[in-house]
């Protein structure tokens, strides 16, 4: 069970010994850097224009900076592990400051902005966040910055169900299917035997079910097992706490609902209205995620996920006091990583390939030896 509650603390590999022999052997890009950045432009096109066509959504613009007060910025989990970055701005000689953090990720503050910018049920957002992480280990995947497609669309709470959600991520699942398709138009040499393109079609599991196929495997584990049997997964209800007590990763209690009950496919209780695309990566031989996203609290579920996270203090601020009291719309939402993307589909070897950040001299020394070459 250690390895089990270890395996909570999120992504990452955790020591550059070990990265040193994941990285690939014998490494070539299929792409130069100029050919690579035409690719990433033309695939960004592509990507939010059909997610703003299979989900009704327009492009709004994003903070980089939010009021500490509000309470919106994203915690990413609920155990406090990973904390923003934050500054104080002495505005006015101090008399009229402001506490600020840079945003981990904007999925509370689109919420907030679908009541701003009068979203109707059946109408949505989407923007080109930038973020800082500072507490990610720094590895092939994983970088102290992250851009995303963030997005969230209105709903009813009759759609708060497992078949809207269902639906949802299929149409995510056909942007990124046929962005694939849509870079092999471009650039032919990305068609490569070594590298099978994306099924058309996504398998969807629940947390518990695998579970249950292997139960004593941490859950990156799990996921890299399943993901040998089916190469692109969702699976349903990473947050609540299953069979052995631990969740399937560690969620924030304020935005994805992860306690309402459900039903699984062959009629066994289950919780949660969110979760993950998984898929496997035949450059790096390892779980690849792509995006988090879910049904959002509503009042009820809120209130129920903070009190199970010790975290009640949380309704004193304007965003929590906002569900509690129905001021902003019901929504589905979620983050797709976009250098993630732009890495699976060019089959890079690094993030930091498709992402311009900063990285350690190990591991930009350990990348050069192995010809992989990080921005």
């Amino acid at each position: 069970m250690t390895d089990k509650k270890a395996d909570l603390a999120g992504p990452g590999i955790g020591d550059y010994n070990e990265l040193v022999n994941i990285l690939p052997q014998d490494y070539s890009s299929l792409l130069n850097p100029r050919e690579t950045q035409l690719a990433i432009t033309a695939m960004k096109n592509y990507i939010e224009e059909n997610l703003c066509k299979e989900l009704n959504l327009i492009r709004v613009e994003c903070p980089l900076i939010v009021d500490v007060e509000s309470g919106v910025n994203d915690m990413l989990d609920r155990d406090g592990s990973r904390t923003p970055v934050g500054f104080h701005i002495s505005n006015d000689y101090d008399k009229n400051p402001i506490d600020a953090q840079v945003v981990q990720a904007a999925t509370k503050w689109k919420r907030m902005a679908l009541e701003q910018f009068g979203m109707e049920v059946g109408e949505g957002l989407y923007t080109d966040m930038r973020a800082v992480r500072k507490d990610y280990f720094l590895d092939h995947d994983h970088s102290a910055y992250v851009d995303q497609w963030d997005w969230e669309l209105v709903i009813t709470e009759e759609q708060r169900n497992l078949d809207f959600l269902t639906e949802i991520v299929k149409k995510l699942w056909k942007v990124l299917y046929g962005a694939e398709l849509h870079a092999q138009e471009l650039f032919p040499q990305l068609r490569d035997d070594g590298y099978p393109n994306l099924p058309e079609e996504l398998t969807f599991l629940h947390a518990e079910e695998i579970l249950d196929r292997y139960p004593d495997l941490p859950r990156k584990q799990r996921e890299t097992d399943i993901l040998q049997e089916y190469p692109a997964i969702f699976i349903y209800g990473i947050g609540w706490p299953l069979a052995d007590g631990y969740p399937h990763e560690m969620r924030a209690a304020d935005y994805d609902d992860w306690v309402t009950e459900t039903v699984s496919a062959d009629g066994r209780p289950m919780h949660g209205l969110n979760g993950d695309i998984l898929v496997w990566n035949h450059v790096t031989k390892r779980r690849h995620e792509l995006t988090s996203m879910g049904i959002r609290v509503n009042a009820e579920t809120l209130r129920k996920q903070l009190e199970m996270s010790n975290l009640l203090d949380y309704l004193k601020y304007p965003y929590h006091q906002a569900i509690i009291n129905n001021e902003i719309p019901l929504s589905i939402g979620g983050g797709i990583g976009q250098s993630r993307t732009y890495m699976l589909l060019l089959h890079k070897a690094h993030l930091g390939e498709c992402s311009v950040t900063v990285w350690p001299r190990i591991l930009r020394d350990m990348c050069a030896e192995k010809n992989i070459f990080v921005l």
